[in-house]
């Protein structure tokens, strides 16, 4: 291999001999590969196509010991370093231009424990790989509602999914993780061990390190669910939508039901007359017994005359792919997010109006709502702080052609600044783009200076920046810049 230019976390180009190379590539059982070697374009492919970032260097780790080496290879030689999990994050930190790109995606195992009701996953797995084995024994985590989801990823930023009503963020069934930190060490983080650091990682992002694996804590759910969508042209949607609010504040923890406006995509249960029209889509999941769901949901499908009501039981794993069709990787996707204490009338009207202005076939507003045993926990249990909220909204905006790209952003823009007098404080991470490393502060709340003060224990250096990133206490922001195609803070901040 010939001599190598890579970013350095100085912001600036270095060489790295290709003996040096050459050394880390003989101690990883994974793959190293450079910039322009067989293999590089694919491997650095995620699913937001927004994001078209080239590393110098991919290390595709296949496990602990190849991601200890990457490490303190890239702290040897002062290297800017990123790390993809399942590539699904739409900020796009997986990658950055120039830099060192620790690649998990080949660690996908996932090894349940059906009597303990745990499961230990690595960091590469995706939903579909972690719902196949545990559904295998009737058991499930709230995690998600896409099935090509990294589970890293989405956990680390708290994550929640169709159960978690009934019983929490994937944070908070995580039992605890292994985690590669800023020097290279491996330490596990539990309630028992490096409790402060498993405290930072339930909702702290990639800031601390790099987990190697987690364990979960699992429930008893599924096979079967009964789950499906009701679909309701949207003439009057902001009449549907006040009476969707009323019946889920009433409805019990086991039933989650979320709303999405968008145009009808052509599923075959609708009239073709109604593809490409405007609808409001009503997912439901119910995750107990049947029967008690099907009385569970009469108050929601006694709403309106829908143009469709396909729910029924149907195999849990199904309904985590329902929306795969939808989020398939290689279109353009920006997003701005919110969250509501409650759905004001006001509000409603705002939402419903912005969505008659999306400009395209595949935007949408998404409404989750949450509360349940999201609420239950006290807000400084884990880094992950909005416990209160009650509704999480996502303007989605998806389009394919990149002269498109104006239209479709300024609309989830202004969709975020419409809606954001009703917006209670701080924000889900995960939802946030790349441009918004000025909410980050503002998105942990009460809990930032504590995390602050954790990445200065852990890392402070910053090794760990290509994220939504925590500034190590102590550090004083200088002016934002550009490095590595990212908005990198701290090669931007300065110890003090």
């Amino acid at each position: 291999m010939s001599e190598l230019t890579i970013r350095t976390l100085a912001g600036d180009d270095k060489s790295l001999a290709s003996d040096d190379v050459d050394v880390l590539a003989a101690n990883l059982r994974g793959e190293l590969v450079p910039q322009g070697a067989p293999g590089y374009d694919d491997a650095r492919q995620i699913w937001n196509a927004m994001i078209d970032r080239r590393p110098a260097l991919i290390a595709r780790c296949e496990g602990v010991s190849d991601v200890m080496q990457a490490v303190r290879f890239a702290r040897e030689h002062n290297l800017l370093v990123s790390v993809r999990g399942g590539g699904h994050n739409i900020a796009g930190n997986a990658l950055a231009d120039g830099a060192m790109l620790i690649d998990l995606s080949s660690m996908r195992s996932v090894r349940v424990d059906p009597r303990a009701h745990t499961a230990r996953v690595e960091p590469g797995a995706l939903l579909t790989d972690f719902d196949r084995e545990t559904q295998a024994f009737g058991l499930a985590t709230p995690l998600g509602i896409n099935s090509t989801t990294g589970i890293a990823g989405l956990t680390l930023g708290g994550g929640y999914g169709w159960l978690s009503r009934r019983f929490g963020l994937s944070v908070d069934n995580l039992l605890a993780a292994d985690i590669v930190t800023a020097d290279g060490a491996l330490l596990e983080a539990s309630d028992q061990q490096n409790s402060d650091l498993f405290w930072a990682i339930r909702g702290g992002g990639g800031n601390f390190g790099i987990v190697t694996s987690f364990l979960f804590n699992l429930h008893a759910v599924g096979p079967e669910v009964l789950a499906g969508l009701i679909v309701h042209p949207a003439d009057d949607a902001a009449g549907l939508l006040r009476r969707y609010r009323d019946v889920v504040d009433a409805a019990p923890e086991t039933l989650t039901a979320w709303v999405v406006l968008r145009k009808a995509p052509p599923l075959p249960f609708l009239p073709p007359q109604v593809h490409g029209q405007d609808v409001v889509v009503i997912a439901v999941c119910y995750s107990g017994p049947v029967a008690d769901g099907e009385r569970a949901l009469r108050p929601l499908r006694a709403i309106g005359s829908p143009h469709a009501d396909v729910v029924g039981p149907t195999p849990y794993t199904g309904f985590q792919a329902a929306f795969d069709p939808l989020l398939t990787p290689g279109a353009r996707n920006y997003w701005k997010t919110h969250n509501f204490m409650s759905l004001d009338d006001a509000l409603i009207d705002t939402i419903v109006e912005q969505f008659r202005r999306s400009p395209g076939p595949q935007c949408e507003i998404f409404l989750a709502h949450l509360g349940g045993a999201v609420s239950s926990r006290p807000e400084e249990s884990t880094a992950y702080t909005v416990r209160s909220a009650q509704f999480i909204m996502n303007a989605h905006a998806r389009w394919d052609d990149a002269t498109a790209d104006d239209a479709h952003t300024g609309w989830a823009r202004s969709t975020y600044a419409a809606t954001k007098p009703w917006a209670a404080p701080g924000a889900y991470v995960n939802f946030l783009t790349r441009d918004e490393q000025d909410r980050v502060q503002s998105a942990y709340g009460m809990n930032y200076e504590r995390l602050s003060a954790l990445k200065q224990r852990y890392d402070p250096d910053n090794f760990f920046r290509v994220n939504q990133n925590i500034v190590p206490a102590g550090s004083v922001r200088i002016p934002q810049a550009s490095i590595g195609g990212v908005a990198s803070p701290d090669a931007q901040t300065m110890s003090g």
